[in-house]
């Protein structure tokens, strides 16, 4: 069939709008009809190269829509489903899946950084050429096929949008407090960046009990948006902001740090904020052969723990209905993270506002 897609054909250009051919799904492979996505700096990495992958691509890894069809072996999916998109299937089998980490799991791993399907071809194509699938979802197009573990369903009456978010963003950062850190109530937080993965952080570790959370963002209206969302404090880059933060935290540094940006310097400016025996995560991606320098020294003499958190260290088909419960429970509002929608023509303007810190979290949407 003939799909809408937002194209990426070189390193720091444009995404353009153009028509595409997108197979059937095969074995054990599902189509969606998109409805919302989610623009994501992980895309924008794409774009500046500072995540290699091969090119033309369709970029978008969160994503929801509702399935059309199906391919030959999909059992547990039907058409009508609604769900949300899961950037890191999981095959259930390997080393990882069977400990536990559905997150690591290796089956994936090859085929999502290649841009293909498990059998190492796309289902995309322009003229006869392969067109790559990021992160194995390719969802900012009309329609996708995916792998059907990709598809996580979700409620018919759970918002788009929301069920979009919930596929990186949100899963991103509450899952790096209540899974990876595995946050203690009463405990402080400091959150370094506060786009969509660190407001989803900061929502977090409110959920999670804390009893002070100190938002870090140049943005005046991101430091608003994490005061609004759970912050108890927001502080702008300053030199002298580790001194700012420990006096807010008992002057020993906080319990738990949050890097949710992806940048060396601010990785380790966290390590500096974060008192003896505390707790460092890492839930930023960043880029490719960059260096992070954490002193030893400091790590063994202070007792410091520093955890990379992939995914939010989530097992999705549990934890995106977890935190759909949460979302219509009233205890998680994903609904104020979200500030502006988008049709797909005004892709590069979407990120262009993402960039500059007009919105909190943007999304596509698809009628």
């Amino acid at each position: 069939m003939r799909i809408r897609a937002a194209l990426l054909a070189h390193v720091n250009s444009r995404l353009e709008v153009t028509t595409l051919d997108l197979e059937e799904p095969r074995s054990g492979e599902v189509r969606v009809r998109v409805r919302a996505a989610g623009v994501c700096h992980s895309d924008w990495h794409v774009v500046t190269g500072d995540t290699k992958h091969p090119l033309p691509a369709v970029l978008g890894h969160e994503g929801s829509g509702i399935v059309e069809a199906v391919g030959e072996g999909v059992s547990d999916l039907q058409p009508g489903d609604q769900v949300a998109l899961n950037w890191a299937p999981a095959c259930g089998n390997c080393f990882f899946c069977s400990r536990g980490r559905p997150n690591l799991c290796d089956t994936y791993v090859g085929p999502i950084w290649a841009g293909t399907m498990l059998d190492g071809t796309t289902r995309l194509s322009a003229k006869g050429n392969p067109v790559y699938h990021y992160c194995g979802l390719a969802c900012f197009a009309e329609y996708i096929v995916v792998p059907s573990v990709s598809c996580v369903k979700v409620p018919q009456d759970l918002p788009f949008e929301i069920a979009a978010v919930i596929g990186c963003a949100v899963t991103t950062g509450v899952g790096s407090v209540l899974n990876t850190a595995h946050f203690k109530a009463g405990s402080s937080a400091v959150v370094f960046g506060a786009g969509g993965v660190g407001l989803s952080t900061v929502m977090g570790a409110r959920l999670a009990g804390a009893e002070a959370i100190l938002a870090v963002d140049p943005l005046p209206a991101r430091r608003a948006a994490a005061l609004e969302l759970g912050a108890t404090h927001a502080f702008e880059p300053s030199p002298n902001l580790v001194e700012s933060i420990k006096r807010h935290t008992g002057g020993r540094g906080a319990d738990y740090a949050f890097e949710a940006i992806g940048r060396p310097e601010t990785q380790e400016l966290c390590l500096a904020v974060t008192r003896p025996g505390g707790t460092v995560v890492f839930s930023g991606l960043s880029p490719m052969g960059s260096k992070t320098n954490l002193p030893g020294a400091v790590l063994v003499r202070e007792e410091k723990t520093v955890k990379g958190s992939y995914y939010g260290s989530a097992n999705p088909p549990v934890d995106f209905l977890r935190y759909a419960e949460l979302f219509q429970a009233g205890n998680l509002p994903l609904d104020r993270l979200i500030s502006k929608t988008y049709p797909l023509e005004q892709i590069n303007e979407a990120f262009g506002e993402m960039l500059s810190g007009v919105v909190r979290r943007g999304v596509v949407t698809f009628e």
